[in-house]
């Protein structure tokens, strides 16, 4: 997700100045609570963050509570996490069928990102493509949708920034793949009525473009 989503995560845990869950952080960034989950997961596994398990008080399972962590010293502190992007977008690729698994990837991590809603309900058109944008952005595609023409039914999501750009000029089938599989998955996670039906990469230097029909 966007790097300005999470150092907005790391300033909340920042200020905060004790652990805080993940509702509390939602409601203190703005950003809906699987977007920070994910944020604070990536923020701890960056070593800028802690997460602990507070003794259960009920059923159910523990709170986790975060903290943020001293700012790193100069001893065996450095992460590639680009290098290990390409490693595993590498390994992907070699597999038997790299786009449909990089495709069901992006679409199990998009089911996770969308809002769930309310059993037997759906989520409209509007509303969905507002919230599949919402994710999209929190990544950092940069994401329009755009104002159809009279009579077109299909509607055009174009994002303006690649997040994994470096990864995908290596390997874009795979982190294509992932970003239709992403569109694809939170529309599902939706119950919207309408899905992604096709990305068309680097229609310009630097804008991708997904179809989304009407199902």
């Amino acid at each position: 997700m966007s790097r300005d989503g999470r150092q907005r995560v790391l300033q909340a845990l920042r200020r905060a100045g004790h652990a805080l869950g993940v509702q509390e952080v939602a409601e203190l960034v703005g950003l809906h609570e699987n977007s920070v989950r994910f944020h604070l997961d990536r923020l701890v596994d960056e070593g800028a963050a802690t997460r602990d398990a507070e003794p259960r008080t009920g059923r159910g399972r523990p709170r986790h509570a975060y903290t943020v962590t001293a700012e790193p010293g100069a001893h065996g502190d450095h992460r590639d996490y680009r290098l290990l992007a390409e490693i595993l977008a590498g390994a992907m690729a070699s597999g038997p069928d790299p786009t449909s698994t990089a495709i069901d990837a992006g679409q199990r991590w998009g089911r996770y990102l969308a809002p769930q809603p309310r059993p037997f309900g759906q989520t409209d058109q509007p509303a969905a493509l507002t919230e599949v944008a919402r994710i999209m952005s929190d990544i950092g595609f940069a994401p329009e949708v755009d104002e159809p023409a009279a009579g077109v039914s299909d509607r055009e999501l174009t994002s303006h920034h690649c997040p994994f750009l470096e990864v995908a000029g290596e390997h874009p089938e795979i982190v294509c793949s992932v970003h239709l599989g992403l569109i694809q998955g939170a529309l599902e996670g939706l119950r919207a009525p309408v899905a992604a039906t096709e990305l068309a990469p680097w229609v310009t230097a630097s804008t991708c473009v997904a179809t989304i029909s009407a199902t």
